[in-house]
């Protein structure tokens, strides 16, 4: 009879719960509780699409008026004088102190993170392994302001020798220039303390992926003679390699936002002096500068300069996580 009907004879067996199944629950997918979270999730995932979408088209209707009202280049001018009668404002200076930290940053960060990662996973015993991930998972926990206020008491006091160093023996190369401000407010330490607030989101991904590692491809590794740093080299590093990506953008992107560590760190820089290639220069990263003068936003042209300064670093973020989904979506090696 089920060959008349159309129905197999499985579709006349009761469902988990005992009951036969709803009509049009072949697959199990029509349940009202499966329709209920696929619609929530759906609706979710469309609230962040649209959310994102609405900060975007704010961001750039308050920045357009004030754009177009502008007197010199913003994408070149060193000058920022967001009001008056000849508002003249550019993003040259916050552009370079924001990618330099940020880049800082991640030349210290990545490279510990994966090191880190790669000890916890392959290398520490099992004592030592889950307290030495939840110490390092712990880091993101603290609050930026206290990176800032750790950075300016202390930290800042031992990184003046190593800068002047570096200033001496480097000082001939347009990136080590001396530029007669306290080590701890310059762009160098900046992207330390930086590097330090972004190594638990390197860390932590980077450790669930080389963790995903087949055990498979470890042991036909060493099985085939290979040491222990050739296994992580040629089956290890590999299988990982999306997933380091990943780490890297994300936390470059943490990088990029970063405001009151920054802000308390960082010197102004005068814009009156010639600009510099120089880390031990001082500076203001697009959060910073929004940060330091917002208590100042009392007109609407003012408040769209900032507004449009807030875009730029929109973008890059934007940009920068953007690069990181596509790498995953790419390579999912990591995860299967």
């Amino acid at each position: 009879m089920s060959s008349i009907t159309g129905h197999s004879a499985i579709d006349e067996l009761p469902g988990e719960d005992g009951r036969p199944p709803l009509e049009g629950d072949r697959a199990g997918t029509g349940r009202l509780g499966d329709r209920i979270f696929g619609g929530l999730a759906t609706g979710s995932g469309i609230f962040i699409v649209v959310l994102v979408t609405l900060v975007g088209v704010f961001l750039v209707v308050q920045a357009v008026p004030s754009l177009l009202n502008n007197n010199s280049n913003f994408l070149t001018s060193r000058e920022w004088v967001a009001s008056g009668t000849d508002p003249r404002f550019g993003i040259v200076d916050l552009l370079w102190a924001t990618i330099i930290t940020s880049i800082i940053a991640m030349l210290i960060a990545v490279p510990l993170g994966v090191a880190v990662a790669l000890f916890i996973t392959q290398y520490a015993p099992d004592w030592l392994s889950k307290p030495a991930a939840a110490l390092v998972d712990l880091l993101a926990a603290v609050p930026s302001i206290v990176y800032g206020f750790w950075g300016l008491k202390i930290a800042g006091d031992y990184f003046q020798p190593v800068a002047d160093f570096l200033t001496g023996a480097l000082g001939w190369i347009p990136f080590f220039t001396e530029e007669g401000i306290s080590a701890k407010s310059t762009l160098a330490f900046a992207g330390i303390i930086l590097a330090i607030m972004i190594l638990p989101i390197v860390t932590a991904i980077s450790r669930e992926v080389f963790a995903q590692v087949p055990t498979t491809h470890k042991e036909g590794a060493l099985a085939l003679g290979a040491t222990k740093w050739e296994m992580i080299r040629t089956a290890v590093l590999p299988f990982g390699k999306p997933g380091v990506i990943s780490a890297a953008m994300l936390g470059l992107g943490r990088a990029l936002g970063e405001t009151l560590a920054v802000t308390l760190l960082l010197s102004a820089l005068n814009t009156s002096d010639s600009f510099s290639f120089s880390i031990f220069g001082g500076g203001e990263t697009f959060a910073s500068r929004i940060a330091n003068d917002a208590g100042e936003f009392d007109s609407a042209q003012k408040t769209g300069a900032y507004i449009a300064a807030g875009l730029v670093l929109f973008i890059l973020t934007f940009i920068v996580n953007a690069a990181a989904r596509v790498v995953i979506e790419r390579r999912k090696a990591f995860s299967e």
